[in-house]
């Protein structure tokens, strides 16, 4: 039983949330990030994705219309990551964000990748972040891995826009 391993083609396909305001959470997710409305159940939930996926974010109202966040320290959800393809995509939802007024929680450069920390109106934890190529990674002399956690470069992330 310990010989097995997932595949490596495993993707995680999608999260569904449970939100208090379905019509915050979809001003959140579809009018600021850019997700599109795929369908709704009813007034109580909604699934959006990117690119006409059947669903990357479920969100519903199913068992907590209305309710407070959840706990900060509590066991649950820490963060949804969303996978930018390009780094100029990082850089174009970033000057969103700033255009919107909406507040960062942090900014990383994680050698691997670089990210940007926000919460969701439920205050559920959000990453956007892109990956660096495989061959960028940082690594030691041995070769392993060695990932960390820096001040990402934000002019550096915007002067890609220019």
């Amino acid at each position: 039983m310990n010989d097995y391993k997932i595949p490596a083609q495993t993707r995680i396909g999608h999260v569904h949330l449970k939100v208090s305001d379905l019509q915050k959470s979809m001003a959140f997710y579809c009018d600021l990030l850019g997700f599109e409305l795929i369908t709704m159940y009813g007034d109580q939930a909604a699934f959006i994705s990117a690119g006409g996926y059947h669903h990357h974010i479920g969100l519903n109202t199913w068992q907590s219309k209305g309710a407070p966040p959840a706990p900060q320290y509590a066991p649950g959800l820490f963060h949804t990551a969303i996978l930018y393809p390009e780094r100029k995509d990082l850089a174009a939802i970033l000057q969103r964000l700033i255009d919107n007024g909406y507040p960062l929680t942090g900014a990383s450069d994680h050698g691997v990748s670089e990210a940007l920390y926000l919460d969701d109106p439920d205050g559920n934890g959000v990453e956007l972040y892109w990956d660096r190529p495989k061959d960028k990674w940082p690594t030691d002399d041995a070769g392993n891995l060695t990932m960390y956690t820096r001040q990402l470069d934000i002019p550096g992330l915007l002067a890609l826009l220019k």
